[in-house]
């Protein structure tokens, strides 16, 4: 018997990285999931991973960023799995560079994807949730959500605004049964490094990884999200926020 036996969890961007640990953690404890992103070859591979695990994994192709594929991918999940429990809302994008002479495109890429994309699978999952008396809302930020710098103000932007959110939701849904949770990971050895182009941007990056004793890994994060949504639920106690140790994710 797994912990979240008869549960059903959805998971964002879970193509690769904690998005896909996470999956595969949730669905090792009896978790029905719904995994969704973009590369549908990589959906379909892993729900072939958790089928052959004995799990059970629907993959759904969803752009997080467009408001009509977010809300498809969580009506449809409901659908077909007969329930919503938990949302982890992880998906996500890093552009760094300075403000001046940025391109503003990747300014409206992350804001799209990290902060609408979250905003609008939560906002289609709240009234599933409600009506079942309860539920979960994991949301994945970083310690850039916590700390500025230079270089990365946008992607400070966006994780600020997901913390800011959160605390505010929690706030508003705790009295309906429905938890929130923020994950506030340092810096994990994932693809999310590798959206950046700039030459300059991305050799900062790795002596950023050299200077660290070592780094997360998404199998850390995922356990993290694990170790929340299998905590019992109490009265007074509606929020968990756990910071991985490490440099800004």
């Amino acid at each position: 018997m797994g912990a979240l036996d008869g549960k059903v969890a959805l998971v964002t961007g879970a193509s690769s990285g904690i998005g896909e640990a996470t999956a595969l953690a949730l669905a090792g404890e009896g978790a029905a999931v719904a995994i969704g992103a973009r590369r549908e070859e990589r959906l379909s591979s892993l729900a072939d991973r958790v089928g052959e695990a004995g799990g059970r994994a629907l993959p759904l192709p969803v752009d997080v960023g467009d408001e009509d594929s977010a809300r498809s991918f969580v009506s449809e999940a409901h659908s077909q799995l007969g329930g919503l429990d938990i949302l982890v809302n992880n998906a996500g994008v890093m552009l760094l560079g300075p403000v001046e002479g940025a391109d503003t495109s990747q300014w409206r890429t992350m804001v799209n994807v990290n902060l609408l994309g979250l905003l609008y699978c939560t906002h289609a999952a709240l009234p599933v949730m409600r009506e079942a008396g309860g539920g979960h809302i994991v949301n994945v930020s970083s310690v850039a959500g916590r700390s500025a710098n230079a270089g990365s103000a946008v992607y400070n932007l966006t994780k600020f605004g997901v913390g800011a959110f959160s605390e505010a939701l929690r706030q508003e849904v705790s009295a309906a049964g429905i938890r929130t949770t923020v994950i506030e990971p340092g810096f994990v050895d994932t693809e999310l490094q590798g959206h950046n182009e700039n030459p300059v941007v991305r050799d900062g990056i790795e002596q950023m990884r050299k200077s660290l004793p070592e780094v997360l890994k998404a199998d850390d994060i995922a356990s993290a999200i694990l170790y929340a949504v299998t905590r019992p639920r109490r009265v007074d106690v509606n929020e968990v926020l756990i910071r991985p140790t490490g440099q800004r994710r």
